[in-house]
């Protein structure tokens, strides 16, 4: 169910787009919202993407790399996110944490995150600091700070990490981390993405060296730049600071494919400090970019998405089971766009003991086989597709125009057409009742289903 502060959020978008079509008709133009989309790549691979605007004066740098956690080395689980620490250690011109240091001073904020299959850096700074970030950003891509003593500091930062958010936290984990691994059957969609803590401490000085030399380099990456600036000025600093860097020979990526699921699979986790159950349901998404994804899309808003969706007004107004319902489509992650590869659309919540499992899936059975037995209603369609349109432009506003930006990004790495944030919404527009329906007999199936429950106060996994 949403916050109030994400129906504040959504509420703003809602004005900001009425606001935009206003002036749009005002002015005798068409009422369709367009980004502005600069994309080129430099000689040695770097895919640049400018989206200017003036609305505040800010300028956000996002600079991701084609390597996630499901693409890591089979006997280093945990090291892609392991290396998202180790690039706030220093470069050849920026000691330990100047980097840091440099954008605070400038009034802005930074962070960086490891997700399926990039990790991503991005800073928010007033705009006449934009020359200096992608001077400190390009630092660091040509020569980051390797060293024994920062790779060890490093490797206890993110041991504790996971201590803290996993293993000594309530529902820790629950589910993003432990989903995949029961859903899936191929190791890279399977594995801990936090890692194990015996190959986080194993890793050494030539593992880091290696693993920088071979992902961090230009012809692996993504810049994004979004905010108030000049798209020429860019060009010329982006060549200046970037442009020297050499491009490296990448690997392949690994075969990601899943087989279809033919069974339905049924687990349970031990939790000791965890006070209530907790039930999480998972499916297998259509492929990325195909109609039935778009249809999955639609389908997310329709059974989950908000108080008026189907699983909210069975499990939560009609059954009281839970106050809460959450999940999506890669929800605990990003969203249905800054991910490439096999994904799922998943249901959690946190119910009374007094509720059985059963129960729970039951109902939920009952809310999703109405969009697998009839075509929908044409209104419930349209305001599922009012719903993700809401989403989808309120999320390219969050945080500054990080959310752009982050969009910009993954458009360019993987499918290297950003311009298609432009054509999203009239994807979704294409879907009819009859593809929903179909869609829904597919990939909603209960043999597609994966079930995790979460029983509180012990200590022992079992696997049904």
């Amino acid at each position: 169910m949403p916050t109030v502060k994400r129906k504040l959020e959504v509420v703003i978008a809602i004005l900001l787009l009425a606001t935009i079509a206003g002036t749009a008709r005002a002015a005798g133009q068409s009422q369709a919202f367009t980004v502005p989309v600069t994309y080129y790549k430099l000689p040695n691979g770097l895919r640049v993407i400018l989206s200017p605007d003036a609305t505040a004066p800010t300028v956000v740098t996002a600079v991701y790399y084609r390597i996630g956690f499901r693409v890591e080395p089979k006997d280093r689980t945990g090291f892609a996110h392991l290396f998202e620490h180790m690039m706030f250690q220093g470069s050849q011109n920026l000691g330990k944490m100047e980097f840091v240091k440099l954008v605070q001073a400038s009034g802005g904020t930074l962070n960086g995150s490891t997700r399926f299959d990039f990790t991503n850096y991005f800073e928010l700074v007033p705009s006449n600091k934009l020359e200096t970030v992608l001077w400190a950003e390009a630092d660091r891509m040509k020569g980051l700070d390797v060293t024994q003593a920062n790779l060890k500091n490093q490797q206890g930062v993110v041991s504790n990490e996971v201590k803290v958010n996993v293993l000594n936290q309530p529902y820790g984990g629950f589910p993003w981390l432990w989903m995949p691994q029961y859903a899936n059957e191929n190791w890279y969609n399977a594995h801990n993405f936090y890692g194990e803590l015996s190959d986080i401490e194993a890793a050494n000085l030539e593992d880091v060296q290696k693993f920088f030399k071979t992902y961090y380099a230009p012809n692996n990456a993504a810049l994004a730049v979004v905010g108030d600036f000049n798209v020429d000025a860019a060009k010329a600093m982006i060549a200046k600071y970037f442009g020297p860097i050499p491009s490296a020979k990448v690997p392949p990526l690994p075969d990601l494919v899943e087989p279809r699921q033919e069974k339905e699979k049924m687990a349970t986790r031990k939790d000791p400090l965890a006070n209530r159950p907790a039930l999480a349901f998972a499916y297998h998404m259509p492929p990325r970019n195909s109609p039935e994804y778009y249809a999955m899309g639609l389908l997310d808003q329709i059974l989950l998405q908000g108080d008026d969706s189907l699983l909210y007004q069975e499990l939560v107004k009609k059954k009281g089971f839970t106050g809460d319902l959450s999940g999506g489509i890669n929800s605990d992650l990003g969203d249905m766009f800054d991910y490439d590869g096999p994904m799922l659309w998943e249901v959690s919540l946190i119910y009374d003991p007094s509720v059985k499992a059963e129960q729970i899936l039951a109902a939920s059975d009952d809310a999703i086989q109405q969009v697998r037995t009839k075509p929908l209603d044409q209104a419930v369609l349209d305001r599922g597709l009012t719903k993700l349109r809401s989403s989808l432009y309120d999320s390219m506003t969050q945080f500054g125009g990080f959310g752009r930006a982050n969009l910009l990004a993954c458009l360019a790495l993987f499918d290297d057409k950003p311009e298609r944030i432009n054509t999203l919404e009239a994807e979704f527009r294409k879907v009819t009742p009859e593809l929903i329906q179909k869609t829904a007999r597919e990939y909603l199936r209960p043999a597609n289903r994966t079930v995790l429950e979460l029983e509180p106060g012990a200590q022992a996994e079992v696997k049904k």
